[in-house]
């Protein structure tokens, strides 16, 4: 079900676009479990495999039921396509590797997740003959500096992980596309409901749909948005090396995207409460988060965020140690690196998401041992300051 340009709210996209039903007319999205897909002859298997019709073919690159999850993500994101993978990471990999090739040169900012950090940083796209240089997250003038004469990409993560910086899309749009290459923008911590990279300058936009646009840490899945020409380069390498979405797992994320704009409102919502009681607590150093008055990119994100998101971080006085008491101390909220969830999650990122990257690398994004990140699910704020506070 495609909607008229322009003819349909965010609301109403996340319920009904990219929806097909079959001759049983079912109402909500149909899951198709096969591995391949039937032809009428020789002659119609030839068209479909060389492109000539378009249809089903094998389930490594085309299934229904992934496609209907990939047209509505791409309605959301307002992307001419999107191409949906196993993982984030494979998401991030598959667009990697369908637009560099050995000799290309990335700029990165050095706020990134931690895997995304070991892939461009030398463990796997470096194996390739790909250089990366990775520049402090919100300064310009250091995306400027480190372009060279073989710079293809730009990746930025805004807000960051786990510090939650924001970086200026549309000016780090500029500075790609002056240089001649792609910005990509991973939105995982957004999503299309609170932040549109498209509209902002960016070319590709990367979301881990394992985290909120399923929300409830079902599945895995991963998916790039953009425009067609760069997309079905991504889908190209995806439907050769096959890091493909299961049909499962994409039936899975359509129902998450039916309540995205609830529960990110929701979940945005009660983080800023939990924000504010942070800066609050005598053992609190300091705490990240867009909405605060405080963030040093608080204006940004207003203007280029419709809300301050759901992660929260902070750091507490005491190392490692202290900071580990505080998780220990918890009775409600769930201790694990994922985020996303309906449920309250909370990790101790230099021993967790970002503890594969060297001391340094970690020193260099602001990622001490007092650092703690929050991921505010859909429980009673009360409660969930009243389980911080014991460790505190």
């Amino acid at each position: 079900m495609t909607p008229p340009a322009d003819a349909w709210q965010l609301d109403t996209l996340a319920v009904r676009a990219g929806q097909e039903r079959s001759q049983f007319g079912e109402h909500s999205e149909a899951l198709y479990l096969t591995s391949s897909f039937v032809f009428k002859n020789a002659a119609h298997a030839a068209a479909r495999f060389s492109g000539a019709e378009e249809g089903m073919v094998y389930a490594r690159f085309t299934n229904p039921t992934v496609d209907m999850m990939q047209r509505r993500l791409a309605a959301l994101e307002g992307a001419e396509r999107c191409v949906a993978t196993a993982s984030g990471m494979a998401a991030i990999l598959a667009t990697a590797m369908a637009l560099l090739k050995a000799g290309d040169h990335v700029v990165a900012s050095n706020g990134i997740f931690g895997a995304t950090q070991q892939l461009f940083g030398g463990n796997i796209l470096g194996k390739f003959g790909i250089e990366t240089s990775f520049v402090p997250a919100t300064d310009l003038d250091a995306y400027r500096a480190a372009v060279k004469p073989n710079t293809r990409l730009f990746f930025i993560e805004t807000p960051s992980n786990p510090l939650t910086e924001v970086i200026d899309i549309a000016a780090v749009a500029e500075v790609a596309h002056a240089a001649g290459s792609v910005l990509v923008v991973d939105n995982c911590f957004c999503t299309p409901v609170l932040q549109r990279p498209l509209e902002l300058g960016a070319d590709l936009v990367i979301h881990s749909a394992t985290k909120y646009l399923d929300g409830q840490g079902r599945v895995l899945g991963g998916a790039v948005c953009g425009g067609n020409a760069l997309v079905e380069e991504v889908f190209k390498f995806l439907r050769t090396a096959g890091p493909t979405l299961s049909p499962f797992n994409a039936w899975v994320i359509l129902k998450g995207l039916e309540t995205l704009r609830l529960r990110m409102e929701a979940q945005s919502a009660a983080a800023l409460k939990l924000a504010q009681w942070l800066e609050a607590q005598p053992r609190v150093a300091r705490v990240f988060y867009p909405g605060l008055p405080s963030h040093p990119q608080h204006a940004l994100a207003m203007r280029q965020q419709r809300a301050g998101g759901a992660i929260v971080s902070f750091e507490v006085e005491g190392g490692r140690e202290a900071a580990w008491r505080v998780i220990d101390s918890t009775r409600l909220l769930s201790i694990t690196a994922n985020l996303g969830d309906t449920k309250t999650t909370i990790t101790h990122p230099a021993s967790t998401t970002h503890g594969r990257i060297s001391a340094s690398a970690r020193a260099a994004s602001g990622i001490t041992e007092g650092l703690l990140r929050v991921a505010v699910g859909l429980e009673d704020i009360g409660d969930i300051e009243a389980d911080l506070a014991r460790g505190l």
